[in-house]
């Protein structure tokens, strides 16, 4: 379960040579080691222009640890690299909590950045038909590429064909010097496997729910922890076309959370993958402050916690 990560500097460094406007890279000396939280994207299917996809980064020790990797993943890596000084030098493996496209659709994205190895996945099962999926479909690009004369093609080829995908369900299903990370089954709707996980880093511990409606799994993964990352929808807003079953099914509302809150008990809650659906972040906030006392913040991509 040990993932060797990989260095991202070949790839920041081909990206600053075309990059205008890029700013300087943090030095190794503003690497710290406790742990960091940046939202890479608090997306939902419906397109904003300040919100990508889902996605969930955990750095420590300069290593950055991928959960869900929505539309616009790998920008959002380059920006937090560039710009929030949390010293990322290497990428870890990425965990996908179900196979939702707006928790998959930059996955592709991480087969071709220069100078990084081959892209490691672990998620729910289906996730190795998924990754075998995008390999056919790139196919002939890694043929053209491995026949290119410059060598940098070559190397891109042989990188994205090298991606691998391991199907979890339960249980501690990755651990390395920096981290330990496990899974835990979720409800969302008609999926038969959708995962919430609980990380360990650098003394703290962190929960990500992913996609679910209320479930009891993540009280118990959360049980005190110092940071629960959970997805909400307003449920004061008329649902569209007046029925509310969709999002009862796959959701949680912001009152259903502050329930889940209390029992869970985190350190801080961190509201991602909002449904606004007319309503504000204020207005979340106070939902779930109908019954969870706790501090609450509604996150934005690029945040850090």
């Amino acid at each position: 379960m040990r993932q060797h990560v990989v260095s991202l500097a070949a790839a920041l460094t081909l990206m600053n040579a075309f990059s205008a406007h890029a700013q300087p890279q943090p030095s190794a000396a503003n690497t710290s080691l406790r742990s960091a939280v940046v939202v890479l994207g608090d997306g939902t299917p419906l397109l904003s222009a300040d919100r990508s996809g889902t996605s969930i980064g955990v750095v420590v020790r300069g290593t950055i640890y991928v959960f869900d990797a929505g539309a616009g993943v790998l920008r959002r890596l380059f920006e937090a690299e560039q710009r929030l000084g949390l010293g990322i030098v290497t990428l870890g493996p990425v965990f996908v909590t179900h196979l939702h496209s707006d928790h998959t659709l930059g996955l592709p994205e991480l087969l071709y950045p220069p100078g990084m190895p081959s892209l490691r996945v672990y998620g729910p099962p289906g996730i190795q038909k998924m990754l075998n999926s995008i390999l056919d479909a790139w196919a002939e690009d890694r043929q053209v590429r491995s026949h290119s004369t410059m060598p940098r093609d070559n190397a891109l080829a042989r990188q994205a064909g090298g991606a691998t995908a391991t199907e979890v369900t339960s249980g501690i299903v990755f651990r390395d010097s920096n981290v330990t990370v496990t899974a835990f089954r979720v409800a969302h709707g008609d999926w038969p496997t959708a995962l919430g996980y609980r990380i360990e880093a650098a003394g703290r511990s962190i929960v990500i729910s992913g996609d679910t409606r209320p479930t009891q799994a993540i009280a118990d993964a959360c049980n005190g922890c110092d940071l629960l990352v959970h997805e909400v929808y307003n449920g004061e807003t008329p649902m569209p076309g007046g029925d509310s079953t969709y999002f009862r099914r796959f959701h949680t509302s912001a009152t259903e959370l502050g329930e889940i809150a209390r029992r869970a008990r985190p350190g801080l809650l961190l509201l991602y993958h909002q449904l606004f659906l007319g309503g504000s972040p204020a207005d979340l906030i106070r939902q779930v402050g109908t019954t969870f006392r706790g501090p609450v913040i509604s996150a934005r991509d690029l945040d850090v916690y």
